[in-house]
């Protein structure tokens, strides 16, 4: 896989074709296991999320791919910004309607309801990623890119005890900054 990422990123458009195959399964399972958690009337499916990933991909350009987890971190990514794209649009179709609600699983409860909207979440993420970077990234591919301890360590190059410290400390901060934020959000 890793081979074709580079030939990919050396502009060879076979090697693409390639690797999608290669990629499309682990990345839809990965959707499908982030949209179950997701409100049950959501319109978003699993393989559109994948395919407006790939799509956003292809127009990076020549990006150098440097292994199979810089890859799934950057999908990762990608899905976090098309949801939180998706999600504005449909609270400016309906204030207030179309939140996308987003589990912070495991997180220490803070408020009667463990579960955001995925426009404060992004919110959140970024007042995060201005404290503190790394433990964004590790929240970005935990919670947008469904990578386990083992792959974020993999794909942020730190070790697994650094992860799992990194993912408990910003859950924490998450769910206070969220808990603040959520009675505005509520407001008429």
């Amino acid at each position: 896989m890793t081979d074709l990422l580079l030939a990919w990123s050396d502009g060879d458009r076979s090697a693409l074709d390639q690797l999608i195959p290669l990629v499309h399964a682990e990345l839809l399972q990965r959707a499908r296991q982030y949209m179950r958690r997701e409100r049950a009337d959501h319109t978003l499916e699993s393989a559109a999320l994948v395919n407006e990933a790939y799509l956003r991909m292809v127009e990076f350009g020549r990006v150098r791919w440097q292994d199979r987890a810089h890859f799934l971190a950057v999908a990762a990514q990608l899905m976090r910004h098309i949801l939180v794209d998706f999600a504005r649009s449909k609270t400016v179709q309906k204030r207030g309607g179309g939140a996308v609600r987003v589990p912070l699983d495991d997180a220490p409860p803070l408020t009667s309801s463990p579960s955001y909207d995925v426009v404060s979440l992004d919110a959140a993420l970024e007042g995060l990623m201005a404290l503190d970077s790394r433990r964004a990234k590790v929240v970005e591919l935990r919670i947008f890119g469904g990578l386990t301890i083992e792959e974020t360590a993999v794909a942020l190059r730190i070790s697994t005890d650094t992860v799992t410290r990194d993912w408990k400390l910003a859950k924490a901060w998450l769910a206070r900054e969220l808990s603040r934020r959520r009675p505005m959000a509520e407001e008429p």
